[in-house]
């Protein structure tokens, strides 16, 4: 299970939210760039970056923030947070991003995604499922688009989605663990890479969700539990990590 230690972004800096609610921001660090190295140094070998400015707005607001942290840091990265046209995809991609997270895009314009697994490739693409009462919430999970979960999933199939993203919104920043059925869910649409993220805040959570692993789950994103210094990145990823040269690309 590759372990993704996660970076939100808000004004240019490191921030975590409950529940995708602005109003309810903690700021951890002045500096993202700083919360990269650390994750570098304790192992980490994917980071998950959001630019949380862009996925409420459309607009990426913190682009020179998330290249300063690519030049700093050695480790993959995966961005999502406003990548609403191709321009931004390319932006990103030609800075040495290796895997674009696509989240509005997935209700508003999926031909953007299609486009881009086209030109290149599914391993550069991943969508974010993030839902509430399972619709799939949209700008920033401050609106619900009516569309439900399994019709979200079926249609990425169709395009050629291999890595999703799952989180319940109601979870995200409680630290009360994972929706473990909505995560089962997504699994049993087979063909999915599958990512679970909200809410994982224990080795036991973990323990729990690598039993899934023989049916799809490849990740788990861990955000505040980190910050929070509940969890262990070193000892996380000792236990649980698969991370190896090939850092899952």
């Amino acid at each position: 299970m590759i372990i993704y230690p996660a970076i939100d972004i808000r004004g240019g800096k490191c921030v975590r939210l409950i529940q995708g609610d602005f109003s309810r921001e903690t700021v951890f660090l002045e500096d993202p760039t700083a919360a990269a190295k650390k994750w570098q140094n304790q192992g980490a070998k994917w980071i998950h970056v959001v630019d949380l400015d862009g996925a409420k707005s459309g607009i990426p607001g913190n682009v020179n923030v998330i290249k300063k942290i690519r030049e700093t840091v050695d480790v993959n990265i995966q961005v999502g947070g406003g990548i609403r046209d191709i321009s931004t995809v390319e932006n990103y991609i030609t800075s040495g991003i290796d895997r674009i997270i696509f989240g509005s895009s997935a209700v508003k314009d999926i031909t953007l995604i299609k486009h881009t697994i086209e030109k290149y490739g599914t391993e550069k693409v991943a969508v974010g499922v993030d839902t509430r009462e399972n619709q799939v919430a949209i700008h920033g999970w401050t609106k619900t688009s009516g569309v439900i979960i399994e019709e979200m999933l079926n249609q990425l199939k169709t395009i050629g989605v291999k890595t999703v993203i799952y989180t319940d919104i109601s979870k995200d920043g409680m630290m009360k663990g994972p929706n473990i059925s909505g995560i089962e869910k997504v699994l049993n649409f087979d063909g999915f890479s599958v990512i679970a993220s909200g809410g994982i805040s224990s080795m036991a959570d973990l323990e729990q969700l690598v039993q899934y692993e023989v049916k799809g789950l490849d990740g788990a994103i861990i955000g505040k539990a980190l910050y929070n210094g509940i969890l262990d990145l070193r000892m996380v990823l000792e236990r649980f990590s698969i991370q190896d040269g090939s850092n899952g690309l």
